[in-house]
């Protein structure tokens, strides 16, 4: 049955010149799949702001409805693993990138996109995270794997007031680690040190440009969310044995190190992809997002806002000027 609903679209008015405002679409506008589903709740991230800016190695058509991550309820399904009441999570995969996504109160993905709400978790619960926090997750779960245990120092978080590093530190305190933040902005400290971090460093420390191969060692593991001169000189300075993951490029596409952190410290460089990550062991890590990784203060990491305060929201991300997260509140 065509329902008609609110979508946030972003159109090409000129060449390279895009404009992102609420309409009403239909669902017969929706591309196809098994499962359609009234969206409660979205969050908003790094990718769905270069979406909306009209970046081509993100989204390759216009018009278009950004929004990576969703959060509702199944209101019809093809498939027989989903019924109509069904409350589930859509993160990665295409959403929101080249198929209409989750800022929007209804969206229509294939089956094998979709993920049931862990108990532990609310829809809202779930979207503080959003694939920010499934890729804080997937970092703190390598380290894990990697045997970085808190007894074996400190762990250091990069790009530490953005989305996947405020929720990082929050996962890795909740686990006992001790948790070194990286920022530039002094006016975060008393923010960072709220969600967990036992101390906050400036940028400046791990913007080195000497060229040496090796630095003094101060980290047992990080989480690297920046990539650039920032990433490389994490590697020269993690202790022998340890494990740095990487999951951004903000700081830069270019790696500038050598294979001495590798082969003399034998560090390990652990890449995050929460995009393709297969479906399976999604479950798993949400079911962990709602149980050992999930921080008491999940609710203080985010700001709820509608949908008509989603193109200034956006904006502040494309400019660097966010702290936290941004929970959209959509239905």
């Amino acid at each position: 049955m065509e329902k008609e609903f609110s979508s946030l679209v972003v159109t090409e008015i000129e060449r390279g010149t895009y404009k992102t405002a609420l309409t009403t679409r239909s669902t017969t506008q929706l591309p196809g799949g098994e499962v359609l589903i009234r969206v409660q709740y979205s969050s908003l991230n790094f990718k769905d702001a270069l979406s909306a800016s009209g970046n081509r190695g993100v989204t390759r058509h216009y018009p278009h409805t950004p929004g990576v991550d969703a959060a509702g309820v199944v209101e019809a399904s093809d498939h027989p693993d989903w019924q109509p009441g069904d409350q589930v999570i859509v993160t990665g995969f295409d959403l929101g990138m080249n198929t209409s996504g989750g800022l929007s109160q209804y969206i229509r993905v294939p089956a094998k996109w979709v993920v049931r709400l862990p108990e532990n978790l609310t829809l809202a619960e779930s979207m503080m995270y959003g694939t920010a926090g499934f890729t804080a997750a997937l970092s703190v779960v390598a380290l894990q794997h990697n045997g970085v245990t808190p007894g074996k120092g400190p762990v250091v978080v990069t790009g530490s007031t953005g989305g996947v590093g405020s929720i990082a530190i929050a996962m890795l305190a909740k686990l006992g680690y001790t948790v070194v933040a990286v920022s530039g902005k002094a006016s975060a400290e008393s923010f960072l040190k709220s969600l967990g971090a036992a101390e906050v460093i400036p940028r400046a420390e791990l913007e080195d440009a000497s060229g040496k191969a090796l630095l003094k060692t101060r980290f047992a593991g990080a989480v690297d969310t920046v990539g650039g001169l920032i990433l490389a000189n994490v590697l020269k300075s993690t202790h022998y044995g340890g494990t740095v993951t990487c999951c951004g490029m903000v700081n830069g596409a270019d790696l500038p190190v050598t294979v001495f952190p590798f082969i003399l410290r034998g560090i390990q460089l652990a890449g995050i992809d929460s995009v393709e990550y297969p479906l399976a062991g999604r479950a798993a890590i949400w079911e962990r997002m709602g149980s050992d990784l999930k921080p008491a203060n999940l609710p203080s990491l985010s700001h709820e806002i509608g949908l008509e305060a989603v193109p200034d929201t956006l904006q502040k991300i494309l400019h660097g000027g966010m702290q936290g997260r941004a929970l959209v509140r959509i239905d």
